[in-house]
């Protein structure tokens, strides 16, 4: 009933709403309208009050709390269920520990901290609490395990076009799924999935994404490989709205994902490529060599015409951008 309260103060815009009002919308007493008032101040809000007026809603506090992140989310299957905490050791770890359990398909786990982030190929995940986007999203899509690829590409996309449509923006992607800015890492993605020899179980996809660091280094971050959104802008950025576009964005593609097949985000995904037509060094487990990145295919695979003229494919690796070689 506490967010049912602040629904209705939501929906007011900071317009002062009385008691006896909210008693009869939501038929409650005007005594426990009080105390759900008293609780939604110690949750952070600024509720004022007036004697004949009524209540007002004026500020929100800066936590990505599950009645926040829903206000206003109209999304068909993520976020169908929003689940919130202060810290923990890896959002991604704690969602497939609940999907185990049993957890709805578009359950959201957000955090404001991890102590043990993860990034691809066993690399650290690190933000200051408060500071960043830090949320897991799981998926129960019927796919065979080797289509699951075509998912990390959906989830850069959807990033991306978040980005560009609440912050005006220009994001690229660098193959498979790192958000740049300006060129730089703004946001990271680990899709990791329990599956049958023939059938996917389920598929957690975590996001992190650099918010509001302003022009704090990140720990153990080579200088001036990595951004945030509010650096980018010259201002503070709403993180909540952020996020509220990206899992617009995310229920979108998936949608669309499951109708079509990995290559309905194909052709998106390359408007955003950072990498194709670039020069690239690849670095898989057993070894390492340079060449022209020339497509990406339907299942997420990167597409290298080497430098002796061999055309290869690859699903998983390491690639970094090289500057084109001189005249």
């Amino acid at each position: 009933m506490k967010h049912e309260v602040l629904r209705a103060l939501r929906e007011e815009r900071g317009r002062f709403v009385s008691g006896e009002r909210l008693s009869s919308l939501l038929g409650i007493s005007r005594t426990a309208v009080w105390k759900h008032v008293t609780a939604l101040r110690r949750d952070g809000y600024t509720i004022i009050g007036q004697p004949r007026s009524g209540y007002a809603l004026v500020a929100a506090p800066d936590k990505l709390l599950p009645e926040v992140v829903r206000a206003g989310l109209n999304t068909r299957v993520i976020g169908s269920k929003v689940r919130y905490l202060a810290t923990t050791t890896s959002t991604n770890d704690l969602l497939k520990s609940l999907a185990a359990e049993g957890a709805a398909e578009g359950t959201v786990l957000v955090a404001e901290e991890q102590t043990s982030g993860k990034g691809r190929l066993g690399r650290r995940w690190e933000c200051p609490p408060g500071a960043g986007l830090l949320f897991s999203v799981l998926l129960r899509p019927r796919l065979a395990p080797a289509e699951v690829q075509g998912l990390t590409l959906l989830a850069a996309v959807a990033v991306a076009k978040a980005i560009a449509s609440s912050l005006g923006l220009r994001p690229e992607i660098k193959w498979p799924n790192d958000v740049l800015v300006g060129g730089r890492k703004v946001c990271g993605i680990l899709a990791e999935m329990v599956a049958e020899a023939d059938q996917v179980d389920f598929v957690v996809i975590g996001i992190g994404i650099n918010v509001n660091l302003g022009t704090r280094p990140l720990p153990g971050a080579a200088a001036g490989l990595h951004t945030s959104l509010d650096a980018e802008l010259g201002k503070r950025v709403d993180r909540a709205a952020v996020l509220r576009a990206v899992l617009k964005e995310l229920d979108e593609l998936y949608s669309l994902f499951l109708e079509g097949g990995p290559e309905s985000v194909v052709s998106e995904w390359a408007s955003y490529s950072a990498t194709i037509g670039k020069r690239v060094t690849v670095r898989g487990i057993n070894e390492t060599f340079e060449g022209t990145a020339v497509a990406v295919h339907g299942d997420g695979a990167l597409v290298v015409k080497t430098d002796d003229g061999e055309i290869r494919r690859f699903l998983s690796g390491d690639v970094t951008l090289r500057p084109d070689p001189p005249d």
